[in-house]
Order: structure tokens, then sequence, then C-alpha cells
């Protein structure tokens, strides 16, 4: 048998229902691996052995074989509570909090029968698109250990790609599954605004904030959103599914039907900030033009619409995001000294917001929603680049200048946050590594890959059409760390 960590998390899910496998075997397996590795990629803030292998051992008792994760590790984001686990979030105004209960979403993950290892890196507060705090090591992508995992959910991802994890789930409000998860060569998925019951979104301002999996394949994303799902029948949602599907596991396995795709490299950003496409993100883009048209979709040209429909998307973006950090509770000299420059900066400008201020933002952000939904009609997903650069070294981003630090962040991932403004379901996808000419190639180098936007409730077609992809192209070679 192959290690167990080189196996996906469906055939360890396989293993462990044969009793090939015991979940206290996986586990041993996945610390022994953490104690030896997570000091280098810094995918991990809290590691709990004794909780973990407790957790291994009651499982048989305490949670049916039937529970869709039954008996595979995970590690859960540090921007999420789990009772009696040091809790963060990033940021030293928290680092000694041990939470009395624990997240919905933490609860669900245990009802599903996942076994938590630990807290994954997140930046503070998850605000940043990158993983390095002041309380923690940064996050890094294990294909260059000079280079950022991407962010806030850099830790998960940096986990999943270094081997310590066969998935994890991560949240996004602006691409922070699907950075993380493209600098990291990984999968990364963003369910559509109210799929997810335990984190529907709609509690978050402008509603963009939800979870997803981050994996190494298209069906081990799948088996971890098909989990996320069951919890309840799409109780919270704004608008229905586009039909019931069942599980999404099967459309990434039968990786059925022929679409309609647009490519896009417009950004709603690029009319306030300088945008540049490196050359590994455009080799990316035509490897999968080239290889979507190969496989009989239909391929076009996709615009965002007339400027004047977007112009004002960086204003009222920025609006929302300086708002989202108003309720952090840091309120004293003291309490505000210790968060660092950029969320500073972003508290001060959230608390300056006038009520009429944050009402236009989300009221333009709304109409934006819509008209980039009425013109997707035309197509089944759209595609881009998933990032405009390789993944940026560590200390790349302003620690001191808030401004530059902000463009810094569009530069780099200007086509996700608007699939969290519109709560459109998106995907990346691993298209392969760059050469030192900026050449995909298959030797070691910087991960590159897409992003396909999809309609609402569209999961099952993105799923498909990554199911395509992947058994279109080689298998890539991961660089799971010895």
């Amino acid at each position: 048998m192959a290690e167990l960590h080189t196996l996906t998390a469906l055939e360890q899910w396989r293993l462990l229902h044969d009793g090939e496998l015991s979940p206290r075997e996986l586990v041993e397996h996945y610390l022994a691996r953490i104690e030896r590795l997570n000091a280098r990629v810094g995918a991990l803030t809290v590691v709990d052995p004794e909780r973990a292998l407790a957790a291994a051992d009651a499982l048989a008792d305490s949670v049916p074989r039937t529970a869709p994760l039954w008996g595979l590790p995970i590690v859960d984001k540090e921007l999420t509570a789990r009772a009696g686990q040091r809790t963060s979030y990033g940021s030293r105004l928290f680092a000694g909090y041990v939470p009395d209960a624990s997240d919905e979403l933490v609860t669900h993950f245990d009802a599903a029968g996942a076994i938590s290892l630990g807290a994954s890196a997140a930046p503070e507060f998850g605000l940043p698109s990158y993983t390095e705090s002041r309380v923690a090591p940064p996050a890094r992508t294990p294909y260059a250990l000079d280079r950022g995992a991407g962010g806030s959910s850099g830790g998960a991802a940096a986990a999943v790609a270094a081997g310590l994890v066969p998935f994890a789930p991560g949240s996004d409000g602006g691409g922070s599954i699907r950075i993380p998860a493209a600098a990291c060569g990984l999968v990364g998925l963003k369910p559509s605004r109210g799929r997810v019951p335990a984190g529907s979104g709609l509690d978050k301002l402008a509603g963009l904030v939800v979870p997803g999996p981050i994996a190494r394949t298209v069906a081990d994303a799948a088996l971890m959103l098909d989990a996320l799902i069951t919890a309840a029948p799409w109780p919270f949602a704004t608008r229905a599914p586009a039909a019931d599907e069942g599980p999404l596991l099967g459309a990434a396995i039968r990786g059925e039907g022929r679409f309609q795709l647009g490519v896009m490299t417009e950004s709603p950003w690029q009319l306030d900030y300088a945008l540049t496409i490196a050359p590994e993100a455009r080799h990316a883009l035509d490897r999968a033009v080239r290889e979507f048209s190969a496989l009989g979709h239909g391929v076009d040209e996709f615009s965002l619409g007339p400027a004047d429909e977007w112009a004002g998307y960086p204003d009222a973006f920025r609006t929302i995001w300086m708002a989202s950090a108003a309720g952090i509770p840091a309120r004293t000299p003291d309490e505000l000294a210790q968060l660092e420059p950029l969320t500073a900066w972003l508290v001060a400008r959230g608390r300056e917001v006038r009520a009429d201020q944050l009402s236009a933002a989300l009221a333009w952000l709304a109409g934006f929603e819509r008209r980039l939904i009425a013109r997707l009609r035309t197509v089944d997903a759209v595609i881009t680049p998933a990032l405009a650069l390789t993944p940026r070294p560590i200390g790349w981003y302003d620690a001191e200048d808030a401004e530059r630090n902000f463009a810094q962040q569009v530069q780099y991932t200007p086509w996700t946050s608007m699939a969290n403004v519109a709560g459109l379901p998106a995907i990346t996808l691993p298209v392969g590594v760059s050469d030192a000419d900026g050449e995909l190639s298959d030797v070691p180098g910087m991960p590159m890959g897409v992003q396909l936007i999809g309609r609402p409730g569209g999961e099952a077609t993105l799923l498909a059409l990554g199911a395509q992809w992947e058994r279109r192209r080689r298998a890539p070679a991961h660089p799971i760390l010895d």
C-alpha cells in the first residue's frame, strides 16, 4: 500500500469503511508527520494529540459509521472556536483565549465524524489575503518555502499540500479559500451564498464569508462539501439551488457534460489599481482554455460589461472591508496597540464609516450582484486566472503602510472577491508549476492555477468541469514533504 498521506481523502475513507484502517492508525500517521514537518511550513498553530487520539478511540461509539467524514482527520481554521482549544484569531489580542463553547461549524464537523488534530494558521481576524501574523510563523507553500501560502486559509492549504491532513476546511470572504489553494497547487471551492447551513454567509456583512473545502482533488472537495451541506436542506438560501442534483460527489466523479465557458481577464479593480498579469498566470489561463476547448466545451470571451456598471466596485468593497473590522473588540489604547498596523488602520477607518455610506455601499454591491448574475445567463462558467502573480515572497506585503498593503493584495488577487459579492460558487484548479521563464512545466516550481466562477447554485457544474480537467491532465506531483 502507498503511504497513507499520498492517498486521497476518498481513498482513505474507503479504507476506513472496509476495516483495513482504523481512525487511530490514521490519526497517529498524521500526527507523526505534523511533528516532523509542521515547523517547516507553518501550517498549524495548535496541535492536540491527546484530544485527537481520544476522539479517534471514541469515534465508533459516538458517531455512526454512516457519517460522511467518519474517521478522516482535519484541522479547524483558527478563526473558528473549538471549546477548550486555544483560538487566537491570528491576533495578539486573543493570544491566550480558550473558548468555553464551539462554533456551529466545529460541532457539525464533529457530528460528520471528522477528527480535528488542532488549528490551522490564519492572519489577524482573517482580514488579509496572506497568512503572516504576529502570533505565529508565516504559512508557507510547500512548493517554495520562501513563498507565502496565501490567506486567509493559508495554514489549511499549507497543511493539505504538505500532507499533514488529507483535506481541510477554510473560509472565504474575498478569496480566502481560493487564494491559498492556488498558491499551494490545490483545489479550493467557495460555495454559493446560503449553500452551507452552518455558514450561510447571510449573517455576515454583505453576505461575503462562507466556509468550504481545500483539497488535493475535486472529488475530495466534493466529499467535504457534501458533508457541510447535509446538515439541513438549503434552509437559509436567498435563492433555490439550480436543481436537486443530489450528492455533489457524484458530479465530481462522473465529470459529465458539455458547457459554454467564458474567458475573462477584466477585473472590477482595474480602473483604480494598476494590475499586471504575470507570464506564469497568462500561461496557466491559456493552457486551461486550450484543454477545455479540446474537451469539447464552447469557449468565448466574457466581459463585465460597460465600465460604468462596475466602476464603483473598489470604493464599495473597501467600505465593506473597513466596516467589517469596526466590531473587532479592541477599544482601549492598550488593546488597540496589540493590533497589527493593517488591522488597526481598518478598525479606525471602519469606525469612521457613516450609516449612509455603509447603506450606499451595500446597495451598490447588491446591484453589481444582479448585473453579474444577469451576464452569466450566456455561459455556464467563467474562467479567469486564479492569481495575477506567482506566490508572493514572505515579507512582500507592506507591514506598515496600509494603503500600499491593500493595493498589493488587489494586485495579487484581482478576480476572487467578485464571486463573494455576487454570492456565486467558484473553484480554483491547479494547472501546473512554472519554470524560470514563466512557462508551465512538469518540473518543480511555482504552482499556478485558474478560477472557474459558476452560476448561483452551480457547484455541480464546476465539479464536473474540474473532474474532466483532472482526467485530461497528468496527475500533478504534489510537493508532499519527507
